[in-house]
């Protein structure tokens, strides 16, 4: 039986990966800062703990582990990320995490690392324009990511890769791009845009009038929870290293996100654009790379995922007290 660490496994996409490996037959630790919100916990054996702390992490390490996916980080939705008031904690946290894990597991002899980066690594000169962003993955430098989120996934995309040429840990860099579904974080600030939209349109009357940032015509694509798992999991069996990008090419602006969202829900809906924080105006997956290392691309349409989060959400905005802490 392989054993499996999961960094962030109190998380989204955490949670998700956790099922997949679990079905694959892993024996699964997971480990964050906090359980699961919405009870999808189905680790073997979960730690509760400040990954930032160099004795929790060495706690992980107390059995052969083969693999590690380390997914913990500080962030969030543009509300969290790009206001600028949260750039210490991003940039701190975040670091303190993948230098304890990484290091951790060369000294304990891991076999393979996973290290979830972002699409928010992308210079934003090249994205700028919403219907032309540029985002292959050898595009990264000159760097100039439009926030500190991004600067710290490079870091730390260079910190992984250092160990690989210096050590020959067996990394795997995945750069995601927008990734939603259910079990997700919807609410508080912290939400992408996608579960932010579902919310909103959940919560409005037929006819009614939701707030949108912006002028809505800031473009991006958004890739399901499960194909992400997916990506993932082909990326750790093969050879290839990374970056890769893992998202969907199938953009659209954010009004016409709303506008799907209350195509599903069934009901018209109005937005009324309002300032806020937005991140770069265009931002697209190029899966050029992907699908010629790792022979893979989406197969599921952006409705399709978004009729099952919306379902869910739904459910949560109409039953709050089922939330499980």
């Amino acid at each position: 039986m392989k054993t499996a660490i999961v960094c962030g496994a109190g998380g989204f996409i955490g949670g998700h990966l956790v099922n997949r490996l679990k079905k694959e037959g892993y024996w699964v630790r997971g480990a964050d800062i906090k359980s699961n919100e919405y009870g999808n916990n189905s680790a073997d054996d979960f730690v509760l703990g400040d990954l930032r702390n160099h004795e929790v992490c060495e706690s992980l390490f107390d059995r052969k582990i083969d693999e590690v996916y380390q997914l913990a980080a500080d962030m969030g939705g543009a509300g969290y990320l790009f206001t600028g008031e949260n750039d210490a904690d991003v940039m701190h946290n975040s670091a303190l995490i993948n230098l304890n894990i990484l290091d951790l597991s060369r000294i304990n002899n891991v076999e393979k690392i996973f290290y979830s980066s972002s699409a928010c690594v992308y210079p934003e000169y090249n994205q700028m324009d919403p219907e032309n962003p540029n985002c292959s993955e050898d595009t990264v430098y000159p760097a100039a990511p439009d926030s500190e989120y991004g600067w710290e996934k490079l870091f730390s995309e260079r910190l992984y890769l250092s160990y690989y040429k210096n050590w020959g840990i067996q990394i795997r860099i995945g750069r995601f791009h927008n990734i939603f579904g259910p079990q997700g974080t919807w609410e508080g600030g912290k939400e992408k845009v996608p579960a932010a939209v579902c919310r909103k349109v959940a919560q409005a009357e037929n006819g009614g009038l939701i707030d949108i940032w912006g002028d809505g015509k800031q473009t991006r694509s958004f890739l399901y929870v499960d194909e992400c798992v997916e990506a993932v999991r082909r990326l750790m069996i093969g050879d290839f290293l990374g970056p890769v990008n893992i998202g969907s090419e199938e953009m659209l602006p954010i009004n016409d996100l709303v506008t799907l969202v209350a195509k599903v829900a069934k009901k018209e809906i109005f937005i009324n654009h309002i300032p806020g924080p937005l991140g770069v105006r265009g931002r697209n997956s190029d899966n050029t790379l992907i699908k010629e290392k790792l022979a893979w691309a989406p197969s599921q349409s952006l409705s399709e995922g978004i009729e099952k989060t919306y379902q869910w959400i739904t459910e949560q905005v109409a039953n709050p007290q089922q939330i499980v802490n």
